[in-house]
């Protein structure tokens, strides 16, 4: 069996995630407080007993979300099962600074500050209503990036934001390009084309302004060599330079998440099992339906760890 551990991104949030953790497991509390003490808030008690839009502001999910990877790490650390069981590491969008601070490239506190400036700047980069992002549902990705391209009118953008899976591509850009763009996605055969509840336009080039507030911030922080490699979203294969790293998490933020082909990378480098680590089970659907092959477990809550360590 070969282990890589993978790291949920935005969406995943709820009320209440982490807290059975932090109640059994010492280390896992200790993460909510130190990243509560790196940004100068009770972020923990949003999380556990605050509101669920106020913990979905881009701002708050992306620190909260992993906050909760890291103390599930914890966690299973507690109990024998560290990231010396792991080939690689991965996680989709924000999900790759929780992987990266799991692999001890970024510290715990440096993650939250970056996360939380991460989010204030994706929010901000695009005023609210001009930009938009959509699901397009059984196109394949180049056909997907056909309709995006074709839906960027004039001056406006609409790329391919998100290769999640062989059946779903998330589209981004402004509002009326992908409106156009999940009309014509039905036109050439998409199952479903919807409009997605977010607040900003994220992995397109509208990002740019975030992105360049995000180069000034990574150059203040230091970035060691993960401990195993990183899958890179933007890369689609294994990183390990902190200066590659550095790059890539800044062109991130305007860049395509590759997680199909992260996925297929994996598999096609050894990978055997899937843990996915933090809030949901989104990403171990998404592993499912790339390669059937792969076996895919979601540790989240103290019972999670039980079964996750009795396997054995």
């Amino acid at each position: 069996m070969s282990l890589a551990f993978i790291f949920p991104g935005q969406g995943a949030q709820t009320i209440g995630m982490g807290k059975a953790l932090a109640d059994a497991y010492p280390v896992a509390a200790d993460v909510f407080a130190e990243v509560d003490d790196a940004l100068g808030e009770a972020l923990s008690k949003l999380i556990w007993e605050g509101d669920q839009d106020m913990l979905t502001l881009t701002q708050n999910a992306q620190p909260a979300l992993m906050a909760t990877s890291v103390a599930a790490l914890r966690a299973m650390e507690a109990e024998g099962f560290g990231l010396d069981r792991a080939s690689y590491v991965a996680g989709h969008s924000l999900g790759e600074y929780s992987a990266l601070c799991a692999a001890g490239a970024i510290s715990l506190s440096d993650t939250a500050r970056l996360l939380r400036t991460r989010g204030k700047a994706m929010q901000e980069a695009v005023p609210v209503g001009v930009g938009a992002m959509a699901a397009l549902l059984g196109l394949d990705f180049e056909t997907a990036r056909e309709v995006a391209q074709e839906s960027a009118l004039g001056d406006m953008v609409c790329q391919a934001a998100n290769d999640n899976d062989p059946s779903q591509v998330v589209v981004s850009g402004h509002r009326e390009a992908v409106e156009h763009a999940v009309e014509r996605a039905k036109a050439k055969g998409a199952k479903r084309a919807v409009m997605l509840p977010v607040s900003a336009p994220f992995h397109c080039a509208l990002m740019q302004p975030a992105a360049d507030v995000m180069a000034q911030a990574l150059a203040e922080v230091e970035i060691k060599a993960p401990a195993v490699p990183l899958v890179a979203n933007v890369r689609a294969e294994a990183v390990s330079d902190p200066d590659q790293i550095r790059a890539l998490l800044v062109e991130q933020v305007t860049g395509s998440v590759r997680w199909r082909e992260s996925v297929l990378w994996m598999g096609e480098n050894g990978v055997t099992d899937l843990l996915e680590i933090g809030a949901g089970k989104a990403l171990s659907g998404m592993v499912r339906r790339i390669n059937r092959d792969l076996v895919t477990m979601a540790v989240g809550t103290p019972e999670d760890v039980a079964k996750l360590v009795g396997k054995e």
